[in-house]
């Protein structure tokens, strides 16, 4: 009898047991949109597998960002926009980062690659992840 319970405490043990998973950043998009007199760009990045405290009831998140971009003609620009965001609910699988800036109307066309640079405040992880537009007039 005692080690019937044995196992099943073992069991239950290992099944509630949380798989720990990288912190991760995937699912980039980017985009140019021609406003007339310069190109918007916007830009997406979800990440995944960070740390949360608990706050309260809720879990919580930080996280900063710089963006670097490549293009034509070996333009390179680093830190070209810099953000951070905090996130506090309930339940926290994944979260989105955005990025919005400008760049004049006479760039170069072509294609270009945007990389988002993401750290994650509570376990000081970094992961990055790559987005290509193109401008075209």
């Amino acid at each position: 009898m005692q080690r019937l319970i044995f196992i099943i405490l073992v069991i239950v043990s290992s099944c509630g047991k949380k798989e720990e998973v990288k912190f991760e950043a995937f699912s980039p998009e980017a985009f140019a949109y021609d406003i007339g007199d310069s190109w918007e760009i916007n830009a997406t990045i979800n990440v995944k597998g960070f740390r949360t405290k608990e706050v309260g009831d809720e879990l919580s998140a930080s996280f900063s960002f710089t963006v670097d971009m490549t293009g034509p003609d070996s333009l390179e620009m680093k830190n070209i926009l810099g953000d951070s965001k905090d996130v506090t609910s309930i339940e926290l699988m994944d979260v989105q980062l955005e990025a919005q800036f400008e760049l004049d109307y006479n760039s170069p066309e072509g294609l270009y690659k945007i990389t988002f640079n993401v750290t994650d405040h509570n376990s000081s992880e970094v992961a990055s992840a790559q987005a290509e537009f193109e401008l075209k007039k």
